[in-house]
């Protein structure tokens, strides 16, 4: 995988109530990973945690493997193109708790060489999502 820019390649639609700014973006390289994993694993979904070990590493599951609840916030939802006529959702959640430390952050999904944990789909292709941050106005 080529190093990344950074950039945001692909803005996720706003999911909170009365906000109409994107909260989750993800770089190329991070849309062309997920066409892959995609294509392996169908429909996926990330979530966001506060936890130890690669608890503040985005995880990647396929949709309906990791259950949400009223413990967490829906930030984004994106179009991925999967191919020229096709698209998959995949939303993005993150935990209440962390949200609150999170709130004033814009968030960037990238990808990096290495591996990242054995529970995200990511983690047998050699590379593992990370999260790049910037404060953002909410007002």
């Amino acid at each position: 995988m080529s190093e990344s820019t950074q950039t945001a390649a692909l803005e996720s639609a706003p999911t909170i109530d009365g906000e109409e700014k994107s909260r989750v973006a993800m770089t190329q390289a991070a849309v062309d990973l997920l066409g892959d994993l995609v294509a392996k694993h169908g429909q996926l979904m990330f979530h966001q945690s506060g936890g130890c070990c690669d608890g503040s590493s985005p995880m990647c599951f396929p949709e309906g493997d990791f259950l949400t609840s009223e413990a967490d916030v829906l930030l984004g939802h994106f179009e991925l193109p999967v191919d020229d006529a096709e698209k998959a959702g995949l939303d993005f959640w993150m935990s209440v708790e962390q949200f609150e430390y999170w709130k004033h952050t814009h968030l960037t999904i990238d990808v990096v060489p290495g591996r990242g944990s054995g529970f995200s789909v990511e983690s047998p292709t050699g590379n593992r999502f990370i999260i790049r941050s910037t404060l953002m106005d909410v007002g």
